[in-house]
């Protein structure tokens, strides 16, 4: 088992410091409590092959750059600090023994940052926002709020809550698209196997035959013989608009730009849209529940509803209320909600009920979603089939028209 060295203090404050060999840093604490010491600092001694002690040292983490926190692992981080904190373990006993616990070495990594942050004196608001790669700036917000009014563990607890559902949309979303989007790849794998072996093969027998062909049969020819005299140029010139379009799209312009063009999409641009206002109705009922204030709050969702776009309009809200405008007037200049949506939130703002208004019209827009996600195959299937139609309907003509008017020539 690995050597770990502590400071701390005894009750009647002294300092205490030692070496204990243990499973893990939660042990380590254990052990401590027993003995009556609070601990200040628990770090892995490094000792080299020959087996001699080398200076007691920090363990660093091995930091996979391709590693990343998944919603999952953050939704169980979140429920797990609102059970440790909400049955009295102090934080930074919680954060070192989730550290040791926690397979995702970014969380765990994050989390031994954030307790060292916190022993050195930092809030927790302000120790985790050093890390946003697992506790985004909702998540700061959040903590900040519970840190006001010292109930940190319904802070984790609602954050928990809204990721939940954040997962359950995002989920729905994917098994929507999943089927045309396979579709549509295997419809791009047959022409590319039609273009470079099935039509040259057809073409060595046209060849033999000699005579006109119809013209269809001509355009695949066509086709075919592009493709293989200048694929190369084709892919690099694809994988070139790729990274351009990829590029264009993380810019502050560009994202800008395609955040407002993805509402536009046939058939997906309308639940993208209510998915967002879903999220911002969510977040902000989140965050004026918990006692943010509400120009504050919509600083907060303007980062959370992660679209540039909506993002600018939940700005011109927050400065509209900064200059005196009811939330009410404020959130219909942005023409961002139906009128229903906007009698509901006047009904929250004349009865002081905001936070519940919002978080039913966030149940109604995800109601929407998900009406809206169950029509999508079929409303997809047509269009799909359509295509499907159209291709095999130009192979036909132009593969086998010349064969049929060469088998009706020789009948002849």
């Amino acid at each position: 088992m690995p050597v770990y060295s502590y400071t701390g203090r005894h009750v009647d404050g002294s300092k205490a410091s030692g070496s204990i060999e243990a499973a893990g840093r939660s042990e380590v604490a254990a052990q401590l409590e027993q003995r009556s010491i609070i601990p200040v600092s628990i770090n892995v001694e490094l000792k080299s092959q020959s087996g001699s002690d080398a200076s007691a040292t920090k363990h660093p983490f091995k930091l996979d750059i391709l590693e990343k926190a998944s919603l999952d692992e953050v939704i169980m981080l979140s429920r797990q600090l609102a059970s440790l904190t909400r049955a009295g373990v102090p934080i930074v006993a919680s954060l070192r023994g989730l550290s040791d616990t926690v397979k995702n070495q970014l969380i765990a990594q994050n989390l031994a940052g954030v307790a060292d942050n916190l022993e050195k004196g930092q809030e927790l608001s302000k120790a985790i926002a050093h890390y946003p790669k697992v506790f985004s700036d909702l998540y700061v917000s959040m903590v900040r709020v519970g840190e006001n009014t010292g109930r940190i563990d319904e802070s984790f607890s609602q954050m928990a809550s809204y990721l939940s559902l954040e997962r359950q949309t995002i989920r729905n979303l994917k098994q929507a698209t999943r089927y045309p989007m396979f579709v549509f790849f295997a419809i791009g794998i047959f022409i590319a196997i039609i273009n470079l072996f099935v039509i040259p093969s057809f073409k060595d027998v046209f060849d033999s035959i000699g005579g006109q062909l119809p013209w269809q049969t001509l355009v695949l020819i066509n086709i075919s013989d592009f493709s293989l005299a200048y694929w190369p140029q084709v892919l690099i010139a694809c994988i070139g608009i790729a990274t351009l379009f990829y590029r264009w799209k993380r810019s502050t312009e560009g994202k800008l730009v395609w955040d407002q063009l993805k509402f536009k999409i046939p058939l997906v641009g309308a639940i993208f849209y209510r998915a967002v206002l879903a999220r911002f109705s969510r977040t902000f009922s989140v965050v004026l529940s918990a006692g943010m204030p509400i120009e504050q709050g919509l600083a907060v969702v303007a980062k959370a509803v992660d679209n540039d776009f909506v993002g600018a309009k939940v700005d011109q809200m927050r400065v509209g209320i900064e200059r005196g405008e009811g939330f009410t007037s404020a959130a219909k200049r942005t023409a961002m909600f139906s009128p229903l949506v906007m009698q509901m939130l006047s009904v929250g703002e004349e009865t002081g009920r905001v936070d519940e208004m919002l978080a039913e019209v966030a149940d109604f827009y995800e109601e929407e979603v998900e009406y809206k996600l169950l029509g999508l195959s079929s409303a997809i299937e047509p269009i799909l089939i359509i295509i499907i139609g159209a291709l095999v309907l130009v192979l036909a003509l132009g593969v086998f028209l010349p064969l049929w008017e060469l088998s009706s020539a020789v009948n002849h």
